[in-house]
């Protein structure tokens, strides 16, 4: 055995280089595996972002006219082609149903309503359920929030009054749900992310849906939620076609469409938020439907408000590798591949522009990058400045638990990747600045 180490031997040459070659091959994917992820801001590759104010013909945007009829539209489509898809598309007739409504919600704080919003004329068909809260003491229509949320209604408020999500659920038995479904032991599972009766105590309203009603959370071939209305066949999808962000987004202005109609809530002051992937979807539903008033991403990283040419915690590899439903196809091009990628957050956060968008995020979550966050929204500063709004000078970020607060917000809370009431006392305060 140890006789084909004889380097005079050209065939135990060869045997013992393509030994050493297999163990350094080896040694070197266990080093990549290792650093697969960064954490280390001194290894952010050196990047260029795309020109915020540079149309595609090369001339300059410098007014908040030429944004308007010229540049935002670029941008937009590139999302479109490039990240998200775009939003579906087809004529639906939007029906209405009330399943419940509670006068004495929150021990008599709030009416609390359940509306059942059906997308065609098929009642067994793709349907959502809006959670509405508003104070009862109020004399008009209030401003409100527009959220979906990860657990269902009922996982919102400890009472057994509210419907217990039918739709298809991502199974986790701690939270009770199995088999896909949510159970009893699921209710009030997702309260202490959402502060209910602050909001309705600051004179808001609040308005919530389990995103899996619009989009099962699922890589299903779009043959579920709202797809099933507008995709037939088994014809291969576009590489612009929209993923689940997209119909996410999309169902978040039907819920603003029903809102129009609701005279306990001043539809023209609606803030859109989202926790997460969720706090991607809101910030491509600010993008997509320009009647939110308000843009709100708590913690939303990869894809959301972090800048992706920095290569930091979560990559584009790594969110289509695992999420492949979320963006459309044509994103995968950017797998491992983020610097030719001819957009990143800041134009993301700028189509909001001259709405006040507020990005959060969270000190433990590096894997959302919360550097990245802020500068997503610093680098968004001159689309907003076009018309004259207040935005950050410096690309230092604030000290933790120490929010900004302008035209454009945002703050890095201690502790990890949720939503807590230290955020929603951010967004309600930002709120009375802006939404008053």
């Amino acid at each position: 055995m140890f006789g084909l180490l004889d380097a005079h031997n050209p065939l135990r040459s060869g045997l013992v280089f393509a030994f050493c070659l297999l163990v350094s091959n080896f040694w070197s994917s266990l080093m990549l595996h290792a650093e697969e992820f960064n954490y280390d801001e001194s290894k952010v590759p050196p990047y260029t972002l795309p020109d915020l104010l540079k149309c595609d013909d090369g001339t300059g945007v410098d007014s908040a006219a030429v944004w308007h009829t010229k540049r935002r539209s670029e941008i937009l489509r590139m999302f479109e082609e490039n990240v998200f898809g775009k939003l579906p598309a087809g004529k639906i007739r939007l029906r209405t149903k009330i399943r419940s409504s509670v006068p004495d919600a929150l021990d008599g704080q709030a009416l609390r309503r359940e509306v059942t919003v059906f997308f065609s004329d098929d009642d067994s068909g793709p349907q959502m359920d809006l959670l509405i809260y508003t104070p009862v003491n109020a004399t008009k229509p209030v401003p409100a929030f527009l959220g979906y949320n990860f657990g269902g209604n009922h996982a919102v408020e400890n009472d057994p009054r509210i419907h217990l999500t039918e739709s298809w659920m991502q199974n986790r038995k701690e939270l009770g749900i199995d088999n896909n479904q949510a159970s009893e032991a699921s209710r009030a599972s997702e309260a202490s992310r959402w502060a209910v009766s602050t909001i309705i105590s600051r004179g808001y309203g609040l308005v919530t849906i389990y995103y899996g009603d619009v989009d099962p959370d699922v890589d299903d071939g779009f043959k579920n939620g709202i797809h099933s209305l507008f995709e037939k066949g088994d014809a291969p999808r576009a590489g612009d076609a929209g993923g689940s962000i997209s119909a996410w987004a999309w169902g978040l202005s039907r819920a603003l469409d029903v809102l129009e109609s609701d005279n306990t809530i001043d539809a023209k002051k609606v803030a859109v938020f989202g926790h997460s992937r969720l706090g991607k979807t809101s910030l491509w539903a600010g993008a997509t439907d320009p009647r939110f008033a308000m843009v709100i991403a708590n913690e939303s990283g990869c894809g959301g408000a972090a800048l992706d040419k920095r290569v930091f915690g979560e990559t584009v590899n790594r969110i289509n590798t695992s999420f492949p439903h979320w963006f459309c196809i044509n994103h995968r091009k950017y797998n491992n591949n983020e610097a030719a990628m001819p957009v990143d957050s800041h134009m993301l956060i700028a189509l909001s522009a001259p709405r006040p968008v507020y990005v959060a995020s969270a000190e433990e979550d590096t894997w959302a990058d919360p550097y990245g966050e802020y500068l997503g929204l610093y680098h968004a500063g001159p689309a907003f400045r076009l018309f004259g709004k207040k935005v950050f000078e410096s690309d230092k970020m604030p000290e933790v638990d120490s929010p900004l607060q302008a035209d454009v917000g945002y703050h890095m809370r201690s502790g990890k990747h949720d939503v807590t009431d230290y955020d929603w006392e951010q967004y309600l305060k930002f709120a009375d600045a802006h939404l008053r």
